[in-house]
């Protein structure tokens, strides 16, 4: 019995200490892998939808310069700080989202998410700049000149605060933006959206030379769904060509002038 017993002991001391020892050699990989030196830095940008760029690798590590003051290549991994670094990637206003970690390889891996512009706006100051499908404010691209529906004329000067504010000019720009690029009709037709100097609305196609006059921003839904129901009866039958003008300032009409 006391053989057994003593057996017994000398297996339980044995797997202690093949515990204490596979423990004793996951800290030193992990110290061995914190104090490890940094390799090359990868950044990934996911590109646009038409495949091209706002910002560049070039950017990305410009940034990172400038904010830490020092290159992230061959540094310990433990002074990396990568909360530091995504919050410093998020700051710039082409960035939507980015993810940053450590690789198996020492490398600092960097995934960048790219904001989409969908309307290219000049305001009344001549100002430009891009808005995202969340009214988000952008700058235009030195790398890139987006393809996207362009808003000029007496437009207002930008504000942080337009979104919080129904009756801002800017806002209910951005809300007939919106209108134009969810609608399977209007997204590929409409190519500018033009404010006078009544702050009245008047779209121009991106086929042809016709107008379209919205007027004052009122009953827009009413305005489009009228044109809607105009263009698939009428121009289906009569052609897009022979309409100079259309005018849906009038309250449940569409003023048709042909050429």
């Amino acid at each position: 019995m006391q053989q057994k017993e003593v057996i017994r002991t000398l297996k339980r001391l044995g797997w202690l200490a093949l515990t204490l020892l596979v423990g004793v050699i996951l800290i030193n990989m992990v110290e061995k892998k914190q104090t490890a030196k940094t390799a090359e830095v990868v950044v990934d940008i996911e590109h646009l939808p038409d495949g091209n760029d706002l910002l560049t690798r070039g950017d990305v590590f410009e940034m990172l310069n400038r904010s830490f003051g020092y290159s992230m290549e061959g540094i310990p991994q433990n002074t990396v700080d990568v909360e530091r670094i995504e919050k410093v990637l998020k700051e710039n206003p082409f960035v939507l989202d980015a993810e940053v970690f450590i690789g198996a390889d020492n490398s600092i891996q960097i995934d960048i998410e790219q904001r989409i512009p969908v309307i290219r706006i000049i305001d009344k100051m001549e100002a430009s700049y891009y808005f995202d499908m969340d009214g988000n404010k952008m700058p235009t691209s030195k790398h890139f000149t987006a393809r996207v529906l362009v808003a000029t004329g007496n437009i207002s000067p930008h504000t942080p605060e337009f979104m919080e504010r129904k009756n801002h000019p800017l806002n209910q720009l951005f809300d007939l933006s919106k209108k134009i690029l969810t609608d399977d009709l209007y997204r590929p037709m409409i190519e500018q959206i033009y404010v006078n100097n009544k702050r009245e609305y008047i779209l121009a196609p991106k086929l042809g030379n016709q107008k379209i006059f919205l007027g004052k921003y009122n009953n827009i839904d009413i305005k489009l769904e009228n044109l809607k129901i105009f263009y698939q009866k009428a121009i289906a039958n009569e052609g897009w060509r022979k309409y100079k003008n259309f005018d849906l300032s009038y309250k449940g009409q569409v003023v048709a002038e042909k050429r």
